[in-house]
């Protein structure tokens, strides 16, 4: 029974482990603490397997990924690295572009964050993402103006950007 449910678990996690980890970074902007919160993410999942797997696995890692990354005592600021390295493209496209969006996100508020990731990312709906988060949805509407706003404008002059 333990090696079924392990052997169900390592297909979960080859099967979802590289959209957890882009969204992860996506939110930290790090790939080091991106791989720490999907690991974290995963090994919530894992202990919950028994009653996760009859459900939706991955929206279970998800939530344990976004509360992780919402529940962080200590402060992440977004900042993409000045060469952040990414996939082997022609020209290096995918460590700019990876780069670039880093940056937009980085002008974002955690809340706002997480709103732009699970809506425009992994695509779900604001009801969803309201479940997910545990707000109603105009919040997680407002939220999703708020940010779309602040990535269209940019930052203005003084701006601090915080998260």
């Amino acid at each position: 029974m333990a090696a079924r449910r392990d052997e169900e678990f390592r297909e979960f996690v080859l099967g979802s482990q590289w959209r957890l980890l882009h969204a992860a970074d996506l939110l930290t902007g790090d790939r080091g603490l991106a791989a720490d919160l999907v690991e974290h993410a995963l090994l919530k999942a894992y202990l919950a397997w028994g009653r996760v797997r009859a459900g939706d696995a991955e929206a279970y890692a998800r939530a344990a990924l976004v509360n992780g990354y919402t529940g962080w005592r200590h402060r992440i600021r977004p900042e993409p690295p000045e060469e952040a390295p990414g996939p082997a493209t022609p020209n290096g496209a995918g460590a700019a572009h990876r780069s670039e969006v880093l940056r937009a996100l980085s002008r974002l508020t955690r809340e706002e964050r997480v709103v732009v990731v699970l809506r425009y990312y992994i695509e779900l709906t604001d009801t969803d993402i309201a479940g997910q988060l545990g707000c109603p949805v105009g919040a997680v509407q407002s939220t999703a103006a708020a940010a779309v706003a602040k990535l269209s404008n940019g930052p203005g002059p003084g701006t601090e950007v915080t998260s």
